[in-house]
């Protein structure tokens, strides 16, 4: 009886330990069941452990990879882009075949990765590597493969190595497209220009004419003769009023002028403008102004439909000194320019008139070319030396031939223009330097105060000397201006 009613303690004491038994069995099972895949049951993967590795292989290399455990079997994403052979349990080869990514996994016996590659093929680079180095043995220049193309890193001592860098990869490659230049040019040169425009024109006019007018009278019959010579060489006489007159005869009177000019002129202009700017960037300069010139007629509309008001339109034409210019320090210091300078000025010659405005013409120098120079050294980018020489004789035919006395029918012009131009460029690799020792236009200059300038005639009191300006002198205070 008391066994009896102890059956149900041994029953539940059985059941736990068989429960233990099958947890404990469970746990030390280390291989897992597969389970199908239901709705109620979704299935879990479990990760491995093991992470992937990157390999870049070229096309055509081959890499050796020595394993931990033996290779039972292995996994190939794209064998046409990588090929994978075990050549012993534990020794693999992986093979580039063509360009693009994919992995490589192994397995062991039991089903565990044993280790998995990330895999990108690209070009083999090693050539390419190897020209590089020799082009330029003084540069820090990396090349990668990306896909079908390269990445150019590092960094070089100017631009012109980064291009020749690119350049070299573009043709080793198979082109400019399939390169990427992402070197750094290390501490970018700057470089003044200074350029000089120097031009000496002289200019020599010689005119000479007589001439002659005279009236005749026979009875009621009145002749009159008149012989007036132009002076054709430089468009008429610079100078009017250099006439001599004088009258012969009282009834049949001859009157004769002379006009006779002499003229010498000389033009200097010297222009130095001078900019900065850093290797491979451009830079302009500019100094001077624009005059107007009338362009047209606008006219109103009135409401009637007729024409009102009429007012001349205007444009602005630009005259002065200009300087463009691009820089590229090459090696050793030498200096490549790509160089545009002007001097323009506005010139009463070739004027116009247009209904009672007179527009000037504007006289250039201009000169435009590209050149490569040494830091410091000067070269002449444009040279003129012209000689024009204008000579004219107008007079009354057949007369103006006799020996002496053909010279009082007849005006002699004589014009001869000389000019000589030169533009002179020095580039010079420049550094920032301190202010103190840079020195301005206008240092040293003091202006005078009104009681020097009204009883010294001083209009400055002193100039030219930095770092020094006179005392005002003891006289009474300023007059006649508003001062602070």
């Amino acid at each position: 009886m008391k066994c009896r009613g102890n059956q149900p303690t041994i029953r539940a004491l059985l059941v736990r330990v068989l429960s233990f038994s099958a947890v404990a069995a469970l746990a030390l099972n280390l291989t897992p069941t597969p389970v199908a895949a239901t709705d109620s049951h979704p299935v879990t993967i479990a990760a491995s452990g093991q992470k992937s590795r990157f390999l870049s292989l070229g096309i055509g290399k081959s890499v050796v990879i020595d394993m931990p455990r033996d290779i039972k079997d292995m996994l190939v994403a794209d064998p046409k882009v990588a090929n994978a052979v075990v050549h012993s349990a534990q020794r693999a080869y992986i093979i580039g075949t063509a360009v693009g990514q994919t992995n490589v996994v192994f397995f062991d016996s039991d089903g565990q990765q044993i280790a998995a590659y990330d895999i990108a093929v690209t070009r083999d680079l090693n050539g390419v590597r190897a020209t590089l180095k020799q082009a330029l043995p003084t540069a820090d220049v990396q090349i990668e493969g990306v896909g079908d193309g390269v990445v150019l890193t590092g960094s070089v001592s100017s631009p012109i190595e980064a291009q020749q860098a690119g350049d070299v990869a573009a043709r080793l490659v198979g082109g400019a497209d399939k390169v990427v230049n992402s070197i750094v040019v290390r501490g970018r040169d700057q470089v003044m220009l200074k350029v000089t425009v120097a031009e000496v024109a002289r200019s020599i006019i010689k005119q000479m004419g007589i001439d002659l007018s005279a009236k005749l009278n026979y009875g009621n019959t009145v002749v009159t003769f008149n012989n007036s010579n132009p002076f054709t060489a430089n468009g008429g006489p610079l100078v009017s009023g250099n006439n001599l007159t004088g009258t012969f005869g009282s009834a049949p009177s001859v009157t004769a002028t002379m006009r006779a000019m002499e003229s010498a002129g000389l033009i200097h202009t010297l222009a130095e403008p001078n900019l900065t700017a850093i290797s491979g960037e451009s830079a302009t300069f500019i100094a001077g102004g624009e005059f107007p010139i009338p362009t047209g007629v606008t006219c109103q509309t009135t409401a009637a439909g007729s024409v009102g008001q009429c007012a001349p339109s205007i444009a602005f034409k630009k005259f002065g000194i200009s300087l463009n210019f691009t820089p590229v320090v090459l090696a050793e210091g030498r200096i490549s320019l790509r160089v545009m300078t002007e001097v323009s000025e506005v010139s009463s010659e070739n004027s116009i008139s247009i209904s009672g405005i007179s527009v000037p013409s504007i006289k250039t120098r201009r000169a435009e070319t590209t050149l490569e120079i040494p830091s410091g050294g000067s070269m002449a980018m444009a040279g003129l030396i012209q000689d024009q020489t204008k000579q004219a004789v107008n007079g009354m035919p057949g007369v103006d031939q006799l020996p002496v006395l053909g010279a009082l029918f007849r005006s002699q012009d004589y014009v001869n223009n000389q000019t000589e131009l030169m533009v002179l460029v020095t580039p010079y690799i420049v550094r920032a330097v301190a202010q103190k020792e840079l020195s301005r236009p206008d240092d040293g200059f003091a202006p005078a105060s009104d009681s020097q300038s009204a009883l010294l005639a001083r209009i400055n009191r002193i100039y030219g000397v930095s770092g020094r300006v006179e005392q005002v002198a003891g006289y009474p205070c300023n007059f006649g201006f508003i001062t602070d």
